[in-house]
């Protein structure tokens, strides 16, 4: 078993309390479902900024990216195959996964 982390891009933000209220559910069950395999849930990204080699900053990130969340699986496939159940797809957005590897 190793750790993966799934790395959101773009999705929708819901509108009315309703619609907050059904993707919270959806995000819920999806966490439900995979149990124990849930390492940390996660969190959605706020404002960004880039640092260059120089040291330089700009606003805001190239990447686009939204939030992650870290599973534990047996391998590769079995994460991504976890993640075609996450409420981010409905919603437009798309999902890259990662295994991690610990250095210390």
């Amino acid at each position: 078993m190793a750790n993966y982390v799934l790395v959101y891009r773009g999705g929708g933000m819901p509108e009315t309390e309703e619609e907050q209220a059904a993707v919270t559910a959806a995000w819920g069950a999806w966490y439900a479902g995979l149990g124990a395999a849930v390492v940390d849930g996660g969190n959605p990204f706020g404002p960004s900024m880039s640092v260059a080699g120089d040291g330089s900053t700009s606003e805001g990130a190239a990447s686009g990216l939204t939030g992650y969340s870290i599973l534990t699986a047996d391998g590769l496939e079995a994460a991504a195959e976890m993640a075609k159940g996450c409420p981010i797809l409905a919603s437009g957005g798309s999902i890259e996964v990662y295994e991690t590897f610990a250095v210390m």
